[in-house]
């Protein structure tokens, strides 16, 4: 129960991330920066998070290629 929970939270907070870069690409707008300020200790904080949550979500290839070959 707990992996799986982690897992949850990681694909969240990874998916904010991307939907944040969405809006970066697109309108030229950081959702980050507006809500904590630009490259403030929140905004880092958040960042630094995403990242982590981004390395840990490269953990699901290795358990889908698992699951494939039950």
């Amino acid at each position: 129960m707990g992996k799986k929970v982690l897992d949850c939270i990681a694909l969240t907070i990874s998916i904010i991330g991307a939907l944040n870069w969405g809006l970066v690409g697109l309108f030229n707008f950081n959702l980050v920066s507006f809500l904590f300020g630009s490259m403030s200790w929140i905004s880092r904080i958040v960042y630094i998070l995403v990242g982590i949550c981004g390395l840990y979500l490269f953990t699901f290839y290795g358990r889908t290629n698992d699951s494939m070959a039950e």
